[in-house]
């Protein structure tokens, strides 16, 4: 397996992947890396989680000629989250290099700020469409420099309606520069911005983000409407669940399911009604763990790259298959193992079939657990934590605690101990 240090990259590249615990390439930077760097056009067909951020971000830096200081590079992306996590990645991928700038831009923050940080100098522009044009025609933002460009997460861009940004973007920026464009799916319209904007593209495919998935185990539960809420309870209590995203269709359905679950767990919701300030606010205890489930919709999670999220939970059935397997990439991140569970309503089994058909990964019916089952995982769980402590050792402080408080049998100060821990 090629790892990054058999590259021909800056040594500053090399040290900030061994500093991020990177050495293997996954197989989009395997095929993107060496062609970016000779300065080829290319379209890469592969899904979110799939490592492309470091696939383009690592070409970009190599190339850029820290003395000057105006863009050289921007990436675009369908919303401001992403935009936010790109330029992350790309900063933390060139923090060994000195004065190399990059900015994010979008709306929702004031422009006057990106506007003060664009005048002193920058490098790498990462965007959403909408704030890029509007920089460039404020004259913040000079793309003669402009080498690369980046179309990240493109056919999200088009279903929300950027493309004739996109193409103003392309058609302002030197004719000579490079062009780099990444999506999940590669409908009639990438390929005629391929066609127009791009020279001679090599295409690149890491397999079919629907077959993308073999280290998430899916589920299916087919319940009555009225059962889903109760079902959900369950099913958080019974898989130990350490941090869900659970997606609903509507923000109506995010609503109820969030409101709800607030009276037993640690919860928030995300949807495309609310702020950009509140949707901040909201991912950042996410992501610090402040919450541990965050329920969504579609649009507010577009773009969302979480590590750590061990479950996905499809509160409601997707309306296809690709926003089934969009969802479902939420999980098994960097390749780790996930799961995900869809909750079945009876007037939701024909979209289940269609996903279940056109999904080669085996999607297993199970039942809720049931109350009992509950009772016993709860009781399992306690005493497999005993176990370990006894494993562990060090508890000398509290047999003597022990000894000298109780005169009853072992087993009943256990068994008492036990009791009140599962009634608790």
């Amino acid at each position: 397996m090629m790892k990054f240090n058999d590259l021909n990259i800056l040594p500053e590249i090399k040290d900030s992947l061994d500093e991020l615990g990177f050495s293997k390439l996954t197989p989009i930077q395997k095929l993107v890396i060496p062609k970016a760097l000779d300065g080829i056009d290319l379209i890469g067909q592969a899904q979110t989680g799939s490592g492309k951020t470091f696939a383009f971000a690592v070409p970009i830096i190599e190339k850029i000629f820290i003395p000057d200081r105006s863009p050289q590079a921007i990436v675009l992306c369908p919303t401001r989250e992403l935009s936010m996590q790109v330029a992350s990645e790309i900063e933390k991928l060139g923090s060994k290099i000195k004065k190399l700038k990059v900015l994010a831009v979008y709306g929702g923050q004031p422009i006057g700020k990106q506007t003060r940080v664009l005048k002193k100098g920058v490098h790498v522009v990462v965007g959403t469409p909408g704030r890029v044009i509007d920089h460039i025609e404020r004259g913040n933002l000079d793309l003669i420099g402009i080498e690369r460009v980046v179309v990240d997460e493109a056919d999200e861009m088009l279903e929300m309606g950027f493309r004739e940004d996109i193409e103003t973007i392309l058609a302002r920026t030197p004719r000579q520069r490079q062009t780099l464009l990444f999506s999940a799916t590669i409908p009639a319209e990438i390929k005629q911005i391929a066609k127009k904007y791009q020279k001679d593209p090599e295409f690149i495919k890491v397999s079919d983000s629907r077959k993308n998935i073999p280290k998430i185990t899916q589920y299916a539960f087919k319940c009555d409407i009225k059962e889903k809420f109760n079902g959900l309870t369950r099913l958080i209590e019974a898989y130990d669940v350490k941090m869900a995203l659970i997606f609903c269709n509507t923000k109506k359905s995010v609503n109820y399911v969030s409101k709800h679950l607030k009276n037993d767990f640690n919860v928030d919701s995300i949807h495309g009604d609310m702020t950009q300030q509140m949707r901040d606010k909201v991912m950042n205890k996410f992501k610090n763990g402040n919450i541990n489930i965050l329920v969504a919709t579609d649009v507010a999670a577009r773009g969302l790259d979480i590590s750590g999220v061990d479950f996905v939970i499809n509160y409601d059935v997707p309306q296809n298959i690709d926003d089934y397997i969009h969802r479902i990439g939420r999980t098994a991140r960097a390749g780790k193992t996930g799961s995900a569970f869809m909750l079945v309503s009876k007037d939701e089994m024909s979209r289940f079939k269609n996903i279940r058909k056109a999904n080669p990964s085996k999607i297993i019916e199970k039942e809720f657990p049931t109350p009992e089952e509950l009772d016993s995982l709860k009781t399992e769980k306690i005493l497999n934590h005993a176990k370990a402590l006894i494993q562990d050792g060090d508890l000398d402080d509290y047999v003597n605690i022990i000894k000298k408080e109780f005169k009853y049998d072992n087993l009943e100060v256990a068994a008492a101990l036990l009791k009140m821990m599962r009634e608790n």
